[in-house]
C-alpha cells in the first residue's frame, strides 16, 4: 500500500497479522505489518519500510517467536531497544507503543511451543514495561485483556493456545480505545 498521511502501523508476527485492522479501526489508515513467524531480528531488518511513511503511530508486539526459538530475554530486549531507537531516529514524530506479549494456554499448545512458559512471558512483559518507561514510551498491557486467573490465555479467545480468534481482536481494539491509544 502506498504511504498515507497519519497512518497507523501494527507491527509484529502472526498474532498481529491475524487482525483485520482496517475493519477494526474504521475511518483511519491502518497498515498491518505482522508477518507469521517473525522475531525481533526480522522486525529490525524491515524497519526502513515501516518508518519510510512517517506513521503517526506504531503499535509493536513481537517476542513470542523469539521465546519459541530460545532467544534469551536480554537479547529480545536489546533488539526492542534498537527497534524503538531506530523508529525514534528516522520518524521522530511517530508515537511508539510497546504492547505486552500475549499469554499462552499451555494446555492447547502444540509441541513446538513447549519452550514458552507463562513465567517467561511475564518476565519479558515486566522488562518490556521497564524498557518503555526508560525510553519514555507508552506500554500497553494488552495481555491483561486475555489472561485468566491461572495466568493463561482464556480458551474462548484462542484457536490453538497462542493465536487469537477473530472476535478476540475486537477486545484488543476496545482496550486500545479505552486507554486512548486509538
Amino acid at each position: 500500500m502506498p504511504p498515507q498521511k497519519k497512518e497507523i502501523v501494527f507491527l509484529g508476527n502472526s498474532i498481529t497479522e491475524g487482525g483485520e485492522w482496517q475493519e477494526l479501526v474504521p475511518g483511519k489508515h491502518v497498515l498491518n505489518r505482522g508477518i507469521s513467524g517473525d522475531v525481533t531480528y526480522g522486525v529490525l531488518a524491515r524497519l526502513d519500510e515501516i518508518v519510510g511513511s512517517k506513521p503517526s503511530k506504531v503499535f509493536i508486539m513481537i517476542g513470542i517467536n523469539d521465546l519459541k526459538r530460545g532467544i534469551p530475554i536480554d537479547v529480545i530486549l536489546h533488539n526492542y531497544s534498537k527497534i524503538v531507537g531506530y523508529i525514534g531516529e528516522k520518524s521522530p514524530r511517530s508515537k511508539v507503543y510497546i504492547q505486552s506479549v500475549l499469554p499462552i494456554n499451555t494446555y492447547m499448545l502444540g509441541e513446538s511451543y513447549k519452550k514458552i512458559t507463562p513465567d517467561l512471558i511475564r518476565e519479558l512483559n515486566r522488562k518490556l514495561e521497564h524498557l518503555a518507561k526508560e525510553k519514555h514510551l507508552t506500554y500497553l498491557d494488552v495481555q491483561s485483556v486475555f489472561v485468566n486467573e491461572q495466568g493463561l490465555m482464556k480458551k474462548e479467545n484462542t484457536l490453538d493456545g497462542i493465536h487469537l480468534r477473530s472476535a478476540a481482536y475486537i477486545l484488543w481494539v476496545k482496550y486500545l480505545r479505552d486507554v486512548h491509544a486509538l
